[in-house]
């Protein structure tokens, strides 16, 4: 479609990054004030609210992205979610190891994205690790490792959408999207809350239209995206280390426009604030969380965004089982930092020895 708006001098991969841009700015200011995180969903102290906005967008993602396959302007048949032989292995450790250091960091990537641009700078630092280690596991020093947990698969054959079922892809859409509203109604949030998390899942089928229909070129194709950290923080990485060889894309675009929308937000609606690490120990937690969903993101082919909200309203079963593991992974790690936090601050048993008198 996108030859036929005979621009001169822009190209679908230049466009990509302003309309990746876009989303990114309308996605940073949304997810700043609702506080969108998946992991706060999780085992956040306001888990339950923070379910109802995370559960919102997935309800409305799920619904508009199946409606746009229904429409003819996108199709997944060709997507790597969509890849018969299944990388289980890969997809479940990598989900563990995800969910794991997304409680270690307190925050998925998505959320750390949104806070370094509201001024933490313990984010800043997180997202830089995870950028460089996911790099690593995609292209460096770590991809034998990805490889050899990817060769380990599963024929899913027809059977790795959800569609292929008895009632086809909406009875499943339906399903879900009626299962994820019924959290979010008994939530206790606030309407208006709920209209700006619907916002955010409407961000997903725009991005997956824009890419994949609006955008679309037979002579310079680029690929069919939607929101998505893992693999876009990387490829910013490498660009900003190399910009003078390497052209900027989608990804790039929609992190830069995260970090943009969630400092624009904390500065007119309150929020920014310069924030550091405390201790060592604090620094080093982190440092390994964001080492583990560095790794975790690539092996389980995405994050919670690009696994969960985009992946889940494919209706593919790789993402159903990523944000499954990612979950999990979350979960038990929360109860092992529970544990540990309970031992410390027990008091000690032992007999105090007496003084001589």
């Amino acid at each position: 479609m996108f030859e036929t708006f005979e621009f001169e001098t822009l190209t679908a991969p230049q466009a990509s990054v302003y309309f990746a841009l876009i989303i990114g700015v309308l996605f940073g200011v949304l997810a700043q004030i609702t506080k969108f995180c998946f992991r706060r969903a999780l085992v956040g102290e306001d888990s339950r609210a923070a379910a109802g906005v995370w559960f919102t967008a997935l309800a409305v993602a799920l619904v508009g992205t199946q409606a746009a396959v229904a429409a003819g302007w996108i199709s997944f048949d060709d997507h790597r979610f969509m890849i018969s032989d299944m990388p289980v292995l890969a997809i479940a450790i990598g989900g563990l190891l995800f969910g794991a250091g997304m409680v270690l960091t307190r925050g998925c990537v998505s959320r750390l994205t949104v806070l370094t641009g509201s001024g933490n700078l313990r984010a800043a630092v997180v997202l830089l690790v995870f950028a460089v280690v996911a790099h690593m596991t995609l292209k460096g020093v770590l991809a034998p490792l990805r490889t050899s947990l990817g060769a380990v698969t599963v024929d899913m054959g027809e059977y790795i959408t959800l569609a292929a079922l008895p009632g086809g892809a909406w009875l499943w859409t339906a399903l879900l999207a009626v299962a994820a509203g019924a959290i979010a109604l008994r939530s206790g949030n606030a309407a208006g809350t709920l209209i700006l998390a619907a916002l955010i899942g409407l961000l997903v089928p725009a991005a997956w239209v824009g890419t994949g229909f609006v955008l679309f070129d037979d002579f310079d194709p680029i690929g069919m995206e939607s929101l998505s950290f893992t693999s876009p923080a990387a490829d910013t990485l490498f660009w900003g280390i190399a910009s003078t060889s390497i052209a900027p894309g989608f990804g790039t675009g929609l992190i830069g426009g995260v970090i943009l929308g969630a400092l624009a937000a904390s500065l007119i609606f309150g929020g920014f604030q310069w924030q550091s690490f405390e201790s060592p120990r604090q620094t080093g937690r982190y440092l390994l969380g964001a080492s583990l969903m560095g790794v975790g993101g690539v092996l389980a082919g995405g994050c919670t965004l690009g696994a969960g909200l985009s992946g889940v309203p494919t209706l593919s079963v790789a993402a159903l089982l990523a944000i499954t593991m990612i979950a999990l992974g979350a979960k038990i790690a929360q109860l092992i930092l529970s544990q540990d936090a309970v031992s410390t601050a027990a008091p000690s048993t032992t007999p105090r020895p007496q003084s001589a008198g």
